[in-house]
């Protein structure tokens, strides 16, 4: 998965101490002590940790520090074996299915995700990432496949890297995990319990400020009979050739083509083998206070003997309140997804979000990317340096009354297909995200949706999402 992917980072402890002004210098060390190198992060994706500079012995300051650095060699530092955990727990108080349709009753259930790994660097160039998962819906009266899935294998891959015509050059062959830009097309699932991994061939070369990408895999489907029984095949297949750059003017630009191929697709317009074609553009700039960001994707293909002819486009932005207090940044997020028009025309319009992260929108069961028309202003604060504060107004539509509203994946709600009225309805949500150490986080959500006339005439009633979130990182 790419270093440039987004995604919950616990924060170094330098980022969540408060210290007193003038205690430590620019570069982090306290004044008059010796310059100490600074101890490795838990990071998101935990295959990406570099725990060689525990060869330092004044870095391990923690207990089970010769676990995080067990070396292969006495003369060579890079060999090393390092093992680690995440442990998730999330209460969840929701509905059993989205609005109320099918099913009113409320539930309140725990989520739990918790996933052991070791890291083997045999040397300087070599990597083996061995992750295991065991996900558990305790109490949740429906079970999805994203909700559950005891003890299998997350990943497991071989990595190689080195350097190549001026460039690095980098290799993955295994299970794996992947995700691009703000995950709003191609990302872990981390807001369910279950993310997502593919079975796959990664090869990039970085060079400067550009890099290029090539990737083919089986995307993993989820089982919940036994352990170890998680599978891929060739009925489901996405692979892709992406470019990208950190220094395209004053921002970051890429582009990239991919192509999904599902056998036996069901669509409300279609069923059939599906080959997707996905053209992708995307730019992000930070300048001063403004920050946004600008993604596009355009689909053609065929589902059975349709057509395919989709399209969105997304738009988040903001402007930070600089030497205010908190740092307010006022934000504005727009999303467009192309629905299916007229049904029995011979063409497909409905968007694919294809492997879309929860986090983009809310932790509740509201639209996806499909058929949609959604528009959140918002407003962030850090009252303290590891506090964040989020609240958000979501204003949304169906982009054409002909076709279905869809949640999250992509599912289609029952009976509102064809019937008159866009609008969706509107939710609130209330956000706070709390870096307490390096090691543990903690976040609480709540999302209140008013459901509009093309929810309400198929019996969906108003929603709320409640969660409570407990992080640890070792």
């Amino acid at each position: 998965m790419p270093a440039r992917s987004t995604g919950w980072t616990l924060l170094p402890a330098a980022a969540v101490c408060l210290c007193a002004p003038g205690v430590r210098a620019d570069d982090g060390t306290v004044s008059g002590s010796p310059v100490l190198p600074q101890r490795p992060s838990i990071l998101f994706n935990r295959w990406q940790e570099d725990w060689s500079r525990l060869a330092d012995p004044r870095l391990r300051t923690e207990p089970l520090d010769r676990l995080k650095y067990l070396p292969l060699s006495r003369d060579d530092p890079s060999g090393y074996i390092s093992f680690g955990l995440n442990l998730r727990e999330r209460v969840e108080s929701t509905q059993i299915d989205p609005f109320g349709v099918g099913d009113a009753r409320a539930n309140t259930y725990l989520i739990q995700r918790l996933e052991l790994h070791a890291d083997i660097h045999p040397g300087a160039h070599w990597q083996i990432f061995v992750q295991l998962q065991d996900d558990r819906a305790l109490g949740k009266d429906v079970i999805a496949p994203v909700d559950e899935d005891p003890l299998d294998l997350e990943q497991a891959f071989l990595r190689y890297s080195n350097d190549v015509a001026g460039g690095v050059l980098k290799f993955r062959v295994g299970r794996q995990q992947m995700a691009f830009d703000l995950q709003r097309f191609v990302g872990v699932r981390d807001g369910p319990n279950v993310r997502q991994s593919f079975d796959a061939v990664w090869m990039d070369w970085e060079r400067s400020s550009w890099r290029v990408i090539t990737f083919w895999s089986h995307p993993v489907q989820n089982a919940l009979d036994r352990p170890f029984d998680d599978f891929s095949s060739r009925r489901l297949q996405y692979r892709g050739f992406r470019m990208e750059s950190d220094a395209v003017g004053s921002g970051r630009l890429s582009a990239y083509y991919s192509r999904y191929d599902a056998d036996s697709a069901h669509y409300l317009d279609g069923s059939g083998n599906e080959r997707r074609d996905n053209f992708d553009l995307h730019y992000a700039i930070v300048r001063g206070p403004l920050d946004w960001d600008l993604e596009g994707m355009r689909q053609t293909g065929r589902v059975g003997t349709n057509d395919i002819r989709a399209w969105a486009v997304g738009l988040r932005g903001g402007y930070t309140l600089q030497g205010w207090r908190c740092s307010p940044r006022i934000g504005l997020q727009v999303d467009l997804a192309s629905g299916d028009q007229r049904r029995g025309d011979g063409t497909s319009g409905t968007f694919n979000p294809l492997f879309p992260n929860a986090y983009y929108f809310t932790l509740a069961s509201t639209p996806t990317y499909a058929n949609l028309i959604h528009v959140r202003p918002s407003l962030e604060l850090h009252p303290l340096r590891n506090l964040k504060l989020i609240a958000g107004l979501g204003l949304q539509w169906r982009q054409t009354a002909a076709d279905a509203v869809y949640v999250i994946p992509d599912r289609p709600l029952d009976g509102t297909a064809g019937r008159p009225g866009r609008w969706t309805g509107t939710y609130e949500q209330l956000r706070a995200e709390w870096a307490i150490s390096p090691h543990w986080a903690a976040a609480i959500e709540g999302v209140q949706y008013q459901v509009g006339n093309a929810i309400r005439r198929a019996g969906g009633l108003d929603a709320n999402y409640l969660g409570v979130e407990l992080r640890f990182g070792w």
